[in-house]
């Protein structure tokens, strides 16, 4: 039986289409002991594709228990039933503030609105444990991604204003205040 990085062919099927011919509903919910692996893969996928894993992140894919969740970050990962297809994390930078980092949506399902319900989800629950502001980095090449991050409401900052970041291919640089 062929396999895919969410298990058996019939899982990604479910990914495709449900016996009515869509989607099943994706549900955005908290990080759950055994997600790491999601996490990692969702991520290290869209990475490989664009840029090269760096040594800054490693850590986070590695054990993000202990380097995002322990510290006082949150993940999120979105499902398509019970499969992970997408996630987002909030890092803590210092009181009040977090960098909303190691966003991702499985290839094969963009464009369909899974990062945006991820990110709103994200927002909402940094608006709730009353955060201050949100940050982040990307990198121009990832065009969408910084559409959807001003269509939510971040605002660019300029490199000079912003403490130089561990990742090399960080150049865009965005904040919200919220």
């Amino acid at each position: 039986m062929e396999t895919s990085a969410y298990g058996s062919s019939s899982a990604r099927d479910l990914l495709e289409h449900d016996h009515m011919g869509t989607v099943p509903e994706i549900r955005v919910r908290p990080f759950r002991a055994g997600d790491e692996v999601a996490f990692r893969r969702l991520n290290e996928a869209w990475i490989a594709k664009y840029f090269n894993i760096e040594d800054a992140e490693r850590p986070y894919l590695e054990d993000p228990v202990a380097n995002i969740l322990s510290p006082g970050g949150y993940i999120f990962i979105a499902v398509a039933g019970n499969i992970p297809v997408g996630c987002c994390a909030l890092i803590p930078t210092q009181p009040g503030e977090f960098e909303l980092a190691k966003m991702a949506v499985q290839e094969s399902l963009r464009g369909q609105g899974i990062g945006r319900k991820i990110l709103d989800y994200t927002i909402a629950h940094a608006r709730n444990i009353g955060a201050a502001r949100l940050y982040l980095e990307t990198n121009r090449k990832l065009a969408n991604a910084i559409h959807l991050y001003e269509s939510v409401g971040f605002q660019h900052v300029a490199p000079e204003q912003v403490i130089p970041s561990p990742y090399a291919r960080a150049n865009v640089f965005m904040e919200m205040i919220l």
